[in-house]
């Protein structure tokens, strides 16, 4: 399947490192123009100066802005009035007791987890609608089903992402606009080896380490191995490509079987 974005601009939050980057180099493979987003200008340029050599002749925008705020929405708005791809990316994560989170911390997940994405998307959406064609996207996490008990706070926004992803489609319903979330499993991202080798033995190869890793202590996956990003980012550009016109209102699974479940 040739999948081709050319002429389309894409926004992905939180695009620095990880995911969110994996998401900006492959919507940019496929011709997209596409905005890298961070709070720090350095973080940022240093991102799309690695995609740059990456993706030769990629079509990036830089995009400062600390889009959990609203006014770092409205800076991001002054660089991209508007969009045709919305990569709600953007996420924070961490454990803890769930008899110890307060009130400041449910916040502050709810805020830069949920409520970013949806000020984003009430943003954008019109203008997608009015032009006949858009898609917004939400990563959520398999967190979202498989509540961990210690980050409930998380699992908590990532829930919340697939409710907001379910309701947009149904306001963008008939404009030629999808709306879907896709659920990521346990990924390979910075800092996960040291994760990994934090309860594994380290002289294990890399390959063998995550396995070992995988079946004791994640053994829902039926891949039974990390996810590497990229493999999270060609659900997204398929997602974004014409090709998935017919797909809106999903919360699509790219958790390698993790969630115990034949539904999507």
């Amino acid at each position: 399947m040739h999948i081709d974005l050319t002429g389309r601009t894409a926004l992905v939050t939180g695009s620095t490192q990880g995911i969110g980057a994996a998401i900006t180099k492959e919507l940019a493979r496929a011709g997209a123009r596409v905005a890298v987003n961070g709070r720090g200008e350095q973080r940022v340029e240093e991102a799309v100066d690695r995609l740059t050599r990456e993706v030769p002749g990629a079509d990036l925008v830089p995009a400062v802005a600390d889009v959990s705020t609203e006014e770092g929405a409205g800076r991001l708005a002054e660089v991209l009035p508007q969009v045709d791809i919305l990569v709600n990316n953007l996420g924070i994560f961490g454990s803890a007791d769930p008899l110890e989170i307060d009130d400041a911390e449910w916040r502050r997940y709810f805020e830069v987890n949920v409520l970013a994405a949806v000020r984003l998307t009430r943003m954008y959406l019109p203008s997608m609608t009015e032009r006949g064609w858009g898609r917004v996207q939400y990563i959520a996490s398999d967190s979202a089903v498989v509540v961990p008990t210690e980050m409930i706070h998380y699992g908590m926004t990532k829930t919340s992402l697939l409710a907001v992803s379910r309701g947009f489609a149904k306001k963008a319903a008939g404009t030629g606009v999808t709306v879907n979330s896709v659920i990521a499993g346990p990924t390979r991202t910075e800092g996960v080896e040291d994760f990994v080798y934090g309860l594994v033995d380290r002289s294990l190869p890399w390959e063998q380490a995550q396995r070992v890793f995988m079946r004791e202590y994640r053994p829902q996956s039926l891949l039974q191995r990390l996810i590497e990003p990229e493999e999270i980012a060609h659900m997204v550009v398929y997602l974004s490509s014409p090709q998935a016109s017919a797909t809106t209102g999903g919360a699509l699974r790219v958790d390698g079987g993790y969630v115990d479940s034949i539904l999507p």
